[in-house]
């Protein structure tokens, strides 16, 4: 006969429907998902005092003897109890309510004359009388375990309506209690315990539930955060050990191939740090062990000349290179920015191009049937060393004469699943380098990419102009016309505007702001779990959308005669080459957009922004809006409008932005304002959905010793085989499909 886990057993068979139906809106299905709702706070029992000394609104603990108690029913039919307690000199009313009087006689026997016990509650006043309503109540015929039992530090649990945190810690106990060490299978290896003085995980889960005192609930807690970093990096240095045993074809540089020619052409020098990051992926490139490099730099640092220097080489060993974007305006830039570059370098087999050129070829799935056909003839044939394109790469119809490296810009868009999918398509395991505009604090990089080696561009070329940026209030009509005024001066003078807007159309209901994040890519804070930070006037007022602010942008006699365009996610890709094509070409100097001109969208006559609803944005995605300026000879002038009142979250956020133009020091800063939800999200399959105790802007010395052991313990075995309770641990909440998100706010 099998063996109950004592951990898997469905809260229906351990409680009954009554009970593990209000746990199940908690997210909670098995006795084990339940040890793991832990407290989110403790509330102090409260000091033992006079009842003369009590406050209205405190939270208090009081040591009584009851005097009287009754029960009756009220006018509307349900059950009232009344209880006078005193503590020998003044008294308290206790009031208990229930659905009917019967369901309260147990109640009234319990709280018989002369009995003493501690009633825990918040002082509330009716009728000019102090009360407690509801309270907890700790009556025993043993007074000191009765005090004992009060004051320990009180639990406080998520909880639901109907289901109050004192159940939620009832049910907790009554699964608690029973366990033995050998029904709690402990993830963290018995020597990594003992080096640190860590408790077993069933010590720990006793230390955070039922603690003595505060040392208890915070050596518990610290012991389970540990775990949490353990595990997650366990999985990346197993996914990194996988990779790097598998064998790569080897892409040394050649002497007078492509990025040779290409390198002669470039019009600028490199940075230091360009230099040093491209010397450093040449090398790797070179070897026969698969590259796994995350590189990271400041908007507008030449993260694409240093992928495209990555691709030529892999181009001049023979190999192809493939560059996945998340957005078909993204990918249709970068293959337009790299053939720029390249220019007759970029015509392998047409007239004019040069003798050892290849091609770029771009594929994404709206494209017609013809071209469509074309790229993935040239991708197959290898006609094409580089192939640009979006998730329309993953396709199976999709193949590679030679694939040798991949490149996945904006790696918060996809899925782990997703880069896998696309190296799946080389013969042998190709390279691998991830990109990302957005900076990323160091504790974020080692939680979310510790699967990556990082590199880290922090010089801007030479010739990068500044960005001046203001908050403009929203609700006042003179700043409006002068913003206005001020985008007149700017495209008089020669130069662009991005009128940025949260939304697409004026339709104000919930899906078209969820279409509006599905096509463009749009992260509202509105759709964030910080929606909060919106002040209620913003909240209120509907939000800004493109073809609305199109159409009074054309109407305004400030802007009479100017060009004005859109530009969003659901334009058929020919109309969006055109909107931008104008755009650029100066047909439309004013460019009214969702943000899928957020990230490698590079126009150089831009030189000024208006972001609508700034405050609906997050502080990361802000910065890379405003790196689209200042990209050619002249500053750039970013102005974000809104409602947002100051003191708010929401217009912190602004004026930090204001006052920095550090994509590092916003990152970080960033991290502080949002929910820790939002750096991995909740897309992780298995019981455990995501990091519970762990905070990444809090714990970076507990993920740098977590990330240190995993990778010990990796080299030892990656197949963890020594400590199977890691190994299952891993398997019951990282692995399967995962996303993984950086950016959400």
């Amino acid at each position: 006969m099998t063996a109950v886990d004592p951990l898997a057993v469905p809260l229906a068979k351990q409680f009954g429907a009554r009970t593990a139906k209000p746990l199940a809106k908690l997210g909670l299905a098995t006795t084990g998902d339940l040890l793991r709702h832990y407290p989110r706070r403790y509330a102090e029992p409260g000091t033992l005092t006079d009842i003369a000394s009590l406050r209205v609104g405190e939270h208090v603990t009081v040591m009584a003897e009851v005097l009287r108690s009754s029960a009756r029913p009220t006018s509307q039919g349900r059950g009232l109890l009344q209880a006078t307690i005193t503590d020998g000199t003044h008294r308290l009313e206790l009031t208990f309510f229930a659905s009917n009087v019967h369901k309260l006689e147990w109640r009234k026997a319990q709280l018989r004359p002369g009995r003493r016990g501690l009633f825990t509650g918040t002082v509330s006043v009716y009728r000019d009388t102090l009360q407690l309503t509801q309270p907890e109540c700790h009556l025993d015929e043993d007074e000191e375990a009765a005090l004992e039992e009060a004051e320990r530090p009180i639990p406080v649990y998520p909880a639901v309506a109907g289901f109050e945190s004192w159940k939620v810690g009832k049910a907790v106990r009554a699964v608690l209690d029973p366990l033995r060490e050998e029904d709690v299978p402990d993830p963290v290896p018995a020597h990594l315990r003992e080096r640190d003085d860590l408790p077993t995980l069933l010590e720990a889960l006793r230390l955070v539930h039922v603690p003595h005192d505060e040392a208890q609930w915070r050596r518990g807690r610290a012991r389970l955060r540990y775990e949490e970093a353990l595990v997650l990096q366990a999985e990346l240095a197993r996914r990194r050990a996988r990779v790097a045993r598998t064998e790569a074809v080897a892409r040394p540089p050649r002497a007078g191939g492509l990025l040779d020619a290409f390198d002669a052409r470039l019009p600028f020098t490199l940075t230091d740090g360009q230099r040093a990051v491209g010397d450093e992926i040449a090398a790797e490139l070179a070897a026969a062990r698969p590259m796994q490099r995350l590189l990271q730099g400041e908007v507008g640092s030449g993260k694409t000349v240093v992928a495209l220097r990555a691709m030529l080489q892999v181009v001049d060993a023979g190999g192809q290179a493939a560059l996945l974007a998340p957005t078909e305006v993204l990918a249709a830039q970068h293959a337009r920015t790299l053939r720029g570059m390249l220019g007759d370098l970029a015509d392998g087999g047409f007239l004019g191009g040069a003798s050892d050129a290849t091609r770029v070829a771009l594929l994404t799935g709206s494209l017609p049937t013809a071209a469509r056909r074309e790229a993935m003839l040239d991708a197959a044939s290898g006609a094409a060393g580089i192939v640009v394109g979006t998730h329309a790469l993953l396709s199976e119809h999709v193949q590679f004469a030679d694939l040798g490296l991949v490149v996945v810009d904006e790696q918060h868009r996809f899925g782990v699943e997703q880069r896998d999918a696309l190296r799946a398509k080389a013969a042998r395991t190709p390279h691998t380098l991830v990109m990302t505009a957005t900076p990323i604090p160091r504790t974020v990089a080692m939680t979310v990419f510790g699967d990556l080696e990082t590199s880290v561009l922090d010089q801007l070329p030479a010739g990068r102009q500044g960005i001046t940026t203001h908050v403009v209030p929203a609700d006042n009509p003179r700043w409006t016309d002068r913003t206005w005024q001020r985008v007149r001066e700017e495209v008089g003078g020669g130069g662009r505007a991005y009128v940025v807007c949260p939304r697409i159309d004026g339709d104000d209901d919930a899906a078209a702001a969820a279409r509006a994040v599905e096509e463009d890519g749009t992260d509202l804070v509105t759709d964030a779990a910080d929606a909060s930070d919106a002040s209620d006037a913003a909240q209120r007022r509907p939000l800004r959308a493109v073809l609305d602010v199109a159409q009074e942008l054309r109407a305004r006699p400030d802007l009479a005669g100017v060009g004005i365009g859109v530009l969003h996610g659901r334009m058929a890709p020919d109309d969006k080459e055109r909107a931008f094509a104008d755009f650029a070409s100066g047909a439309a100097p004013v460019l009214v957009s969702t943000t899928v001109i957020e990230v490698g969208v590079d126009v150089p006559d831009a030189t000024v922004m208006v972001v609508l609803d700034a405050d609906r944005f997050g502080l990361s995605q802000l910065h890379q809006l405003r790196g689209r300026l200042g990209r050619g000879t002249r500053p750039g002038l970013c102005l974000l409008v809104s409602a947002a009142e100051p003191g708010t979250d929401a217009r912190t956020r602004l004026e930090t932005l204001a006052s920095t133009t550090d994509g590092f020091e916003l990152a970080a800063l960033d991290l502080e304002l949002r929910h820790e939800g939002d750096v991995l999200g909740a897309a992780q399959h298995g019981r455990s959905t995501s990091l519970r105790l762990l905070r990444v802007t809090r714990d970076a010395a507990v993920i740098e010793r977590a990330r240190t052991d995993a990778r010990a313990l990796v080299e030892q075995d990656v197949d963890l085989a020594p400590w199977p309770h890691l190994r299952a641990a891993i398997e019951e909440s990282l692995t399967g499909e995962r996303e993984e998100f950086l950016e959400r706010a």
